[in-house]
């Protein structure tokens, strides 16, 4: 019996043992695909030897060192290459050890920000149905994950409101243009507003494409800078939270590069270290860093391992095999080889009823009834049947159920590293297959 308290506790998890490309191997049985990169998280696959000897050389230099003390090379280099160039105005990086750690960071910051420039009231952020921010406290009242909320509900600040996810498949009507259906969630944003007062509001928070909660909802053309118009109306800050879509998940370093807007403060950190090491980041805007400078003269928040040496030296070491060997480019390329794929092959399958994503980050939704779009019944817990299915068949992929409003509807995601080759999303799409029908048939 394992003395972890981990994620089942009927059910130990499987012991793995090493890891290398694509491959996870397993105490037991063949090695697996890591179709999803765990939680599309290990972008560079496993093993890579020139991020091993980046982490083995700055653990050899200095392994800690406190950031109310010294600052350090790594930091300072992962810090230029992120934001050097100032990307849509975005000026400075905070790291820290997580993406729940990072939203945490983005909160305090804007709520900080109005303080300076003597606007104290606003106190309200707005996200919405069907997000993730993270799991702990202040992300967790964020975020729109209402199956994860609801055990936590009164322990969790009263600051935070949901409005609509823009979730075309699931809540666009029949009769209703992509234009009109953008134009509803604007008004619907902009009815919060006036709700809770718009000298209130603090910032409006969103993910560029949705992660786990719903599985890779992209947004229709046009609804950023709808978003974005509402909050510039008001003085609220955008804050787009890229934990899990960004860092080259979607085809380009940054998933708002293809939005059309650019945010106040974003949020970054599964594909910034690639697994090698926990690290997060926010990126912020030079005008919200400037109030903080003229003001207080510091931000009023920190974390013991913020900035750590050894994490900071592994996402500089990943960052720059993204930059050097053009993963970016291999993203586009392969994520659409996969795209294609996927519609071959469960494009007219009776239970799929959608196909949707950008780059190497791709979901299946799965229906009862493809007409209706019903889902199954939640009791029935299809997407884990078929994780369960596909590592039987020699694949990982990341399931999720309550798609739809946090208890009906299942969904698996497909995140393979930046690395993917053809043949490796060929059989990850076979291997996807035989799964989805040895549960669904």
């Amino acid at each position: 019996m394992s003395r972890i308290l981990h994620r089942s506790l009927r059910n130990d998890p499987l012991l793995a043992v090493s890891g290398r490309g694509l491959l996870v191997q397993g105490a037991e049985g063949a090695p697996v695909i890591d179709a999803s990169g765990g939680a599309a998280v290990a972008c560079l696959g496993h093993g890579d030897e020139r991020v091993v000897a980046a982490i083995t050389e700055q653990a050899r230099q200095i392994a800690y060192a406190h950031t109310v003390f010294f600052s350090c090379a790594a930091a300072e280099e992962l810090a230029d290459l992120l934001v050097g160039e100032a990307p849509g105005g975005l000026t400075h990086a905070y790291f820290v050890s997580s993406g729940s750690e990072a939203m945490e960071a983005a909160l305090k910051l804007t709520r900080q920000y109005f303080l300076e420039i003597g606007q104290p009231q606003r106190h309200r952020f707005i996200a919405r149905r069907q997000s993730y921010h993270g799991n702990t406290l202040g992300a967790l009242g964020l975020g729109g994950n209402f199956a994860r909320r609801d055990p936590y509900a009164p322990i969790l600040a009263d600051c935070f409101s949901h409005v609509s996810p823009c979730f075309a498949y699931r809540f666009q009507g029949a009769q209703e243009s992509d234009a009109d259906y953008v134009a509803r969630l604007a008004a619907e944003l902009e009815a919060e507003f006036q709700r809770l007062g718009p000298q209130n509001v603090a910032a409006f928070v969103a993910e560029p494409i949705v992660g786990a909660t719903a599985g890779c909802v992209t947004a229709l053309p046009g609804y950023f800078p709808a978003m974005r118009a509402v909050c510039d109306r008001h003085g609220a800050l955008l804050i787009l939270d890229e934990v899990m879509c960004g860092m080259g998940r979607s085809g380009t370093l940054h998933a708002w590069e293809q939005e059309g807007v650019t945010p106040d403060i974003q949020t970054i950190a599964k594909g910034l270290g690639g697994g090698y090491q926990p690290i997060g980041a926010i990126l912020a805007q030079g005008r919200i860093v400037a109030a903080l400078t003229a003001g207080s003269g510091a931000f009023k928040h920190g974390h013991t391992y913020q900035a750590h040496p050894v994490a900071c030296a592994a996402a500089l070491a990943v960052q720059r095999i993204i930059r050097d060997d053009a993963l970016l480019e291999n993203v586009r390329a392969m994520g659409q080889r996969l795209e294609a794929a996927l519609q071959d092959r469960f494009g007219n399958h009776a239970h799929v009823g959608d196909i949707r994503g950008r780059g190497l980050f791709w979901a299946l939704e799965f229906v009862d009834d493809r007409a209706s779009r019903k889902a199954f019944p939640a009791a029935r817990k299809v997407s884990e049947a078929v994780k369960d299915a596909a590592m039987a068949a020699g694949v990982m992929i990341y399931p999720m159920g309550g798609t739809i409003d946090g208890v009906q509807g299942d969904h698996v995601i497909i995140a393979p590293p930046y690395t993917a080759q053809p043949g490796d999303i060929d059989a990850i799409v076979a291997r996807l297959g035989d799964a989805v029908d040895a549960v669904l048939g």
